[in-house]
């Protein structure tokens, strides 16, 4: 099977699974929300990841996947999210613990992005390697400020479409057309199999047959055979 060929395989089947995970998931979330009957408590750090995870899939999209809370409601956390980050008497001075310098901050929440297996102990270990101290605490702390779960729970977050995006110079689609075709013997319809790589659009035609059977496809996929 050629590079195309196979990668256009995984794409489908990546596609396929992603889809029955959510259907399911989606099945699942009502089913214990039916269970559970009241509101749901949620803590600050739970709104926060559900409001960025929210605006990413958009409102169409939660309304087939959100059973805790609506998707107006999971939409009005991440706009108070935004509201947060620009609300300027936060960083005026207070009496207490000063708060943590926002280049630690972000070092701490790109290694944990970049890095989702790592731990707050192998955080602050990175982190001391290029000379800041930092508690296991505090990093704690920076990622349920930020609706980062701890390790065991974090994965990244990247959509179908981003990574369709991302690699569309390896992957390929694959569909036939039809061509009715006079003949001696009279009408016959061809199958004509393509491939369409996703980032340049280039179509190469894999093979063209009246009879595209299991036979004929087990050939295309062995090196230096087509489909006649």
């Amino acid at each position: 099977m050629k590079p195309v060929e196979a990668l256009t395989l995984i794409a489908g089947h990546v596609s396929k699974e992603i889809l029955l995970r959510n259907e399911y998931l989606a099945a699942e979330n009502e089913i214990l929300r039916s269970k559970l009957g009241a509101r749901v408590p949620l803590t600050d750090s739970e709104r926060i990841r559900l409001g960025k995870l929210g605006k990413k899939m958009g409102r169409k999209a939660l309304k087939g996947v959100s059973a805790i809370v609506k998707p107006e409601t999971i939409l009005g956390w991440y706009r108070d999210l935004v509201a947060q980050k620009f609300d300027g008497s936060k960083k005026r001075k207070k009496p207490g613990r000063p708060r943590v310098d926002p280049r630690i901050e972000s070092l701490v929440l790109k290694m944990a992005e970049e890095a989702p297996t790592w731990g707050y102990d192998r955080i602050v270990g990175a982190l001391g390697n290029i000379g800041y101290k930092i508690s296991d605490e505090t990093v704690g702390n920076i990622l349920k400020r930020n609706g980062i779960p701890p390790a065991p729970n974090r994965r990244p977050e990247i959509s179908w479409m981003d990574f369709i995006k991302m690699h569309e110079d390896v992957l390929a689609a694959c569909d036939f057309f039809t061509a009715e075709v006079f003949t001696p013997a009279g009408l016959i319809t061809y199958y004509v199999l393509f491939f369409i790589q996703i980032g340049s659009r280039d179509v190469y035609i894999a093979g063209v047959t009246p009879h595209p059977d299991e036979e004929w496809m087990a050939a295309l996929g062995r090196p230096g055979l087509r489909g006649t």
